[in-house]
C-alpha cells in the first residue's frame, strides 16, 4: 500500500503537469489556427469573387448590366446564351472547338514529350546531361511572351502562320512539364525494376511504355492539367499567330468582342456569357482528373 501511494504521489503531479502543458500549447495554437483560417478564407474570397460576379452578370441583359446592383441576379442567362450562339452563325462555338483542339491535342502531346524527356533525364547517364538540365531550368524561367515573336518569325519562314499548327507546335514542348516529369520519374520509378527488365531482355521503349509510364501516371495527370489550363487560357501566342477569326481560340475571340463593346454595349453581355461558358470545361476536367490523385494516394497508403 505504501508503494502504491508513493507511486500515485509521483505520477499524479506529472500527469497534471503534462495536462497543463497540453492545455497551454492548445491555447497558444488557437490564435495561430484562427489566423490561418482567416487568411485562407480571404484568399478563397479573393479567388471566387470574380467568378461569382461573372455568374451573376451573365444573367443580366445589356440594359441591366450597368444599371442594377452588381451582385443582384436577373433572369436573362438563357437569352444571352441563345444570342451568343446566334452571333455570326455560331462563331463562338467554333472558337470553343478550336480551343479544345489546341488545349487537348497540345496537352496530350506535351505530356508525352515531357514524360519521355523527364524519364531520360532521370534514369539515363549521358554526356552533357547536367548542361541539358540547366538549359531546361533556364527555359522554365523565360516567360512565353518573350519567345512569341521569335516563334512567329520562325513559323513565318515556313509558311505556317495563320494555321492551326502555328498555335499547336510552339506548345508541344513544355520546359516546366519536363522538369516536373524528371522529378517524378526519379522518385516513382525504381532503378532496380528497370535493371531487372533489361536483364530479361526488354527494350528501352518497352520499359518506358509498359513499366515507367504507368508508375508516372499521377504525376503526368498533374502535368496534363497544368498544360491544358495554360493552353486554354493562352492569349498572346494565338493573338500573334492568327489573323483569321475562324481559327481563334476563346481568349482571342472574346477579346475581339470586348473591343466592339465600346461602340456596341450589347457585346459586353456576350463577352461575359462567353467567359462563363469557357470556364465550365476547366471545372469539369479538374473534377474528372481529381479522382486519379485520390486513387494514387490510396494505393500508396496500401503499399506502405
Amino acid at each position: 500500500m505504501t508503494i502504491t501511494n508513493q507511486t500515485r504521489a509521483m505520477v499524479v503531479p506529472e500527469f497534471h503537469e503534462a495536462s497543463d502543458r497540453r492545455s497551454r500549447n492548445g491555447d497558444q495554437r488557437m490564435p495561430l489556427a484562427i489566423g490561418s483560417t482567416a487568411v485562407l478564407l480571404l484568399g478563397a474570397l479573393y479567388c471566387l469573387l470574380p467568378v461569382a460576379w461573372v455568374v451573376i452578370a451573365s444573367t443580366k441583359d445589356a440594359s441591366e448590366l450597368f444599371s442594377t446592383f452588381t451582385f443582384a441576379p436577373s433572369t436573362h442567362l438563357w437569352d444571352n446564351i441563345v444570342e451568343l450562339t446566334n452571333y455570326r452563325d455560331g462563331l463562338y462555338w467554333r472558337w470553343m472547338a478550336n480551343t479544345a483542339l489546341y488545349a487537348g491535342f497540345g496537352a496530350i502531346v506535351s505530356t508525352y514529350v515531357s514524360a519521355l524527356s523527364g524519364y531520360a533525364l532521370a534514369k539515363y547517364v549521358f554526356p552533357g546531361k547536367n548542361v541539358v538540365f540547366r538549359v531546361l531550368l533556364m527555359g522554365v524561367l523565360v516567360p512565353g511572351v518573350i519567345v512569341a515573336i521569335p516563334q512567329y518569325l520562325l513559323l513565318a519562314q515556313v509558311g505556317l502562320t495563320n494555321t492551326y499548327w502555328s498555335v499547336l507546335l510552339p506548345q508541344l514542348i513544355s520546359p516546366y512539364g519536363i522538369y516536373l516529369a524528371r522529378i517524378y520519374a526519379a522518385a516513382a520509378v525504381p532503378t532496380d525494376i528497370i535493371e531487372s527488365a533489361r536483364t530479361e531482355g526488354a527494350r528501352e521503349l518497352y520499359i518506358f511504355h509498359r513499366i515507367a509510364l504507368p508508375m508516372m501516371g499521377p504525376g503526368l495527370v498533374t502535368i496534363f492539367l497544368f498544360q491544358f489550363v495554360a493552353v486554354w487560357n493562352n492569349f498572346m501566342l494565338p493573338y500573334i499567330m492568327l489573323g483569321n477569326d475562324e481559327l481563334f481560340p476563346i481568349t482571342v475571340g472574346l477579346s475581339g468582342l470586348l473591343n466592339q463593346g465600346a461602340s456596341l454595349p450589347a457585346m459586353y453581355t456576350l463577352v461575359i456569357t462567353g467567359a462563363l461558358l469557357s470556364i465550365i470545361p476547366l471545372i469539369v476536367l479538374f473534377l474528372v482528373l481529381q479522382r486519379y490523385w485520390r486513387v494514387d494516394l490510396a494505393a500508396g497508403a496500401v503499399k506502405a
